[in-house]
């Protein structure tokens, strides 16, 4: 005879199974847009990898409310490297956008604890390494999502919404994927 509680443990795996095949559909989809968009070459794959990796941290965000270290610091690191190997004229552009965009998201933390997690900090830095220049326009886009759904919050569930926490790298992520899908073609070349 089983016990409920192993139905559910296996019911649960079966679960995980699935939804971890369907991340990883999805990430390859807008990894192959992303290279599409940007053109088959070394700068095309370093995005699309990035892309792909973005929708994975979402997924864990939204799951588990964390940036894991373990994905995104190495992510950053190899960014950073494949960006001096590809362009060193380009590198200096990224690794002011990573300062830039991770002490954008800093000084909330530092203003107001809890504000933004650090994972969320780390996060901007990727992005800022990745996509450049770009990142203002990533950022811009990944803030007003997170602002409407923080609105539409408010208005389905009250004032009480004002201090339910929101995890933000979904909607860097999203702002980020938006933003290289929709710039010009070789804006990132």
């Amino acid at each position: 005879m089983t016990s409920i509680a192993s139905e559910t443990a296996v019911a649960v795996e079966a679960h995980r199974a699935r939804r971890f095949a369907l991340d990883r559909t999805i990430a390859g989809c807008f990894g192959l847009a992303a290279l599409l968009h940007v053109g088959i070459g070394a700068r095309g794959f370093l995005v699309a990898g990035v892309v792909a990796i973005l929708v994975e941290l979402a997924a864990i965000d939204l799951e588990r409310r964390i940036l894991p270290n373990r994905i995104v610091l190495p992510t950053l690191l190899v960014v950073l490297a494949l960006q001096l190997a590809l362009d060193p004229s380009f590198y200096l552009e990224t690794l002011i956008s990573a300062v830039g965009a991770g002490l954008f998201l800093l000084l909330p933390a530092l203003i107001r604890r809890g504000s933004v997690g650090m994972g969320d900090v780390k996060l901007a830095a990727l992005l800022g390494a990745a996509l450049g220049s770009l990142v203002v326009t990533a950022l811009a886009l990944g803030f007003t999502a997170a602002g409407v759904y923080a609105m539409l919050l408010v208005a389905t569930r009250g004032r009480g919404a004002l201090r339910q926490e929101i995890p933000l790298g979904p909607f860097l992520a999203a702002g980020a994927i938006a933003a290289v899908l929709l710039s010009a073609p070789g804006a990132l070349s």
